[in-house]
């Protein structure tokens, strides 16, 4: 959730399904007239001019959908947040670009309009036991969250408060945004674009259900209770509904703070290994995974200030509205491609892939051996073979530099130069949000500038039920 940027609040979310429904209908017809108009007339020009000004005319079109996106707030930003974060299979680039200015939008309800949210939801005299501080602490398109004081012993906690009427908006908003990318002809229909459709309809009623997230939440508290390394909110029953959720205020550093910046290497290596551990945790362990890479998800808490562990710094872990729950038939032939990649299994690589539908044994074995090689590449930095590693990513005690590696920007490369990209199709949804949140643990480790090898913590999952590995 996005930090307040104070002075840009509204009084209402408007949620009307008709009035929503007029708005973006209106969009998609001037968008899909302005795309016919444009393919009209583009068809004479040469091939590498057609190119370019469909490019652009794409980049238009989103920007155009975005700008109508915005102005109606609430759980259309959302759609788009997440269409931006999980689409990239799905839509053109320049439309993923563009949705993701939406990100920025961080506009609030003003406190008279949560305050009667509030008395709503707990009643007045319930209500009456804390001290509600008016300003928003953070603010995104579903909801924001206030701090807040219990007066009968001071406990500091924040309440995540919904705005009014977005979670039945969430289906008829979800049909229109779908209908306009349609009219705009921004999407190509097919059966992959409507299985995506419906998880993100899943995914956007998941985030609306606080007493889900609650319970989610409660469950991973306990689930790390022995692990100091983390902290989890405990979650206030007595003052969370449906609509709103109460919990312990957790405070600590954002990760790309100086603070955080400043600790001494070894410190933020500790905290980089803690979270790609966290991952491994969630994939092989609990099959449940937080899979919304937002930084706003996650605080550092540093060893020795005040309210903190005096031995031990920390991460403060947030909002479990994206958790996912995995099954075995997916986790298993995930689990099975990993274990082939560490042992360079090529061969099993490829099976893995087949299994999981986004690969073809009718495919030519070059297209699958170029695969399985950049899958391998993505666990670069998990990998027993260090030989492979590039000279820059490896520093003078032979240890992994995450951010110098610059390994999604190779990865991409590396693919982009293979014929894969004609061959490849549409990954299962469940891989989708896997990827990205891979591509989030990758990045928050980055971003701590962390130096460690991730190899003995991948093979102690690998192998944790039986007493041997590969050598």
């Amino acid at each position: 959730m996005a930090s307040k940027k104070s002075g840009n609040t509204v009084s209402r979310i408007k949620t009307g399904s008709f009035e929503r429904r007029l708005s973006l209908t209106r969009a998609g017809l001037f968008a899909g007239t302005r795309m016919a108009s444009h393919m009209a007339t583009n068809w004479l020009s040469s091939k590498e001019n057609r190119e370019r000004r469909h490019r652009e005319m794409l980049s238009r079109q989103a920007e155009f959908l975005v700008d109508e996106l915005g102005k109606l707030k609430g759980s259309v930003v959302k759609i788009g947040q997440v269409m931006a974060l999980y689409g990239e299979h799905f839509l053109p680039e320049e439309v993923t670009e563009a949705l993701h200015t939406l990100e920025d939008q961080t506009t609030s309800l003003e406190w008279k309009a949560i305050q009667q949210v509030l008395e709503r939801e707990l009643g007045a005299a319930r209500l009456a036991e804390l001290d509600v501080d008016p300003e928003p602490i953070g603010a995104a398109s579903l909801g924001q969250v206030h701090r807040a004081r219990r007066r009968s012993d001071g406990l500091e906690l924040v309440l995540k408060v919904q705005y009014p009427g977005v979670a039945d908006a969430i289906d008829s908003d979800l049909n229109a945004v779908a209908q306009l990318l349609r009219v705009a002809r921004l999407v190509s229909i097919g059966p992959e674009f409507e299985d995506w459709l419906e998880e993100v309809r899943v995914m956007m009623h998941r985030e609306v259900d606080y007493r889900l997230e609650a319970e989610t939440t409660e469950r991973f508290r306990q689930m790390l209770a022995n692990d100091a390394r983390f902290v989890v909110p405990r979650v206030l029953q007595e003052y969370s509904t449906s609509h709103l959720m109460a919990s312990t205020y957790e405070p600590g550093h954002s990760v790309s703070s100086v603070a955080v910046r400043e600790l001494p290497l070894e410190r933020r290596s500790e905290l980089g290994k803690a979270a790609l551990e966290l991952f491994l945790e969630e994939l092989f362990v609990w099959g449940e995974i937080q899979t919304d890479p937002n930084f706003g998800n996650y605080r550092i808490r540093i060893a020795g200030e005040p309210g903190c562990d005096p031995q031990r710094d920390q991460i403060v872990l947030l909002d479990f509205g994206a958790v996912q729950s995995y099954p075995e038939s997916f986790l298993t032939p995930v689990k099975r491609m990993i274990q082939a990649s560490y042992e360079g299994n090529r061969e099993a690589m490829i099976e893995g892939a087949v299994n999981l539908g986004f690969m073809s044994r009718d495919w030519p074995q070059d297209v699958l051996d170029t695969f399985a090689e950049v899958c391998m590449s993505v666990l670069e930095p998990l990998l027993p073979d260090q030989g492979q590693w590039p000279e820059h990513a490896v520093n003078s005690e032979g240890q992994y530099r995450w951010k110098q590696s610059d390994l999604p920007s190779r990865v991409a490369r590396q693919a982009a130069r293979s014929a894969i990209s004609r061959y490849f199709r549409i990954p299962p949804k469940e891989f989708v949000f896997l990827n990205r949140k891979l591509i989030g643990v990758y990045t928050f480790i980055s971003v701590l500038c962390s130096e460690f090898n991730g190899e003995e913590l991948l093979r102690s999952y690998l192998y944790q039920e039986s007493e041997t590995s590969p050598s």
